[in-house]
């Protein structure tokens, strides 16, 4: 309990200590999701530190739609026609939690996405086996409805 209480003391220093620890990302996004991002100046150019964390789309020259890919912190940079910056944020990406349960048997992670009913959702953590069972499911389901429309 004293080690315990010690960890979390030093924790709590350590963050008071490091601002940049404390502060969450200028931007943030959910997984799976996009969010418009409006600009007060026209895009040049767009940088993306890591794409596969959150993808970044031309709408029009002041509108970016960012649409969260993985879990995780980068950063953008939008640079107007004469190169300066319009935005140089970090952008962190993560997890949606309305609306869902995750079950835990003892190291195994399922996701159910339950709106009104719980239904077993592709989510990155979960373990492989339910993590490919409703992968598998979802693929077999949209080949059917390809199909079925052709």
């Amino acid at each position: 309990m004293i080690r315990t209480a010690l960890a979390a003391l030093l924790l709590t220093a350590s963050v008071q200590a490091n601002p940049a620890f404390a502060q969450d990302a200028a931007l943030s996004v959910s997984i799976d999701h996009a969010k418009v991002l409006k600009i007060d100046r026209a895009a040049e150019t767009i940088i993306v530190g890591n794409p596969s964390i959150v993808d970044v789309t031309v709408h029009d020259a002041h509108t970016l739609v960012l649409t969260g890919r993985s879990y995780g912190v980068t950063n953008l940079v939008v640079l107007d026609a004469q190169g300066d910056a319009v935005i140089d944020e970090a952008v962190s990406v993560g997890s949606v939690e309305t609306a869902s349960v995750r079950v835990y048997r003892q190291a195994q992670r399922s996701t159910y996405s339950c709106s009104p009913h719980c239904e077993p959702t592709v989510t990155i953590g979960d373990s492989d086996s339910a993590f490919g069972a409703a992968a598998g499911q979802f693929g077999v389901r949209e080949s059917l409805a390809r199909n079925a429309a052709q």
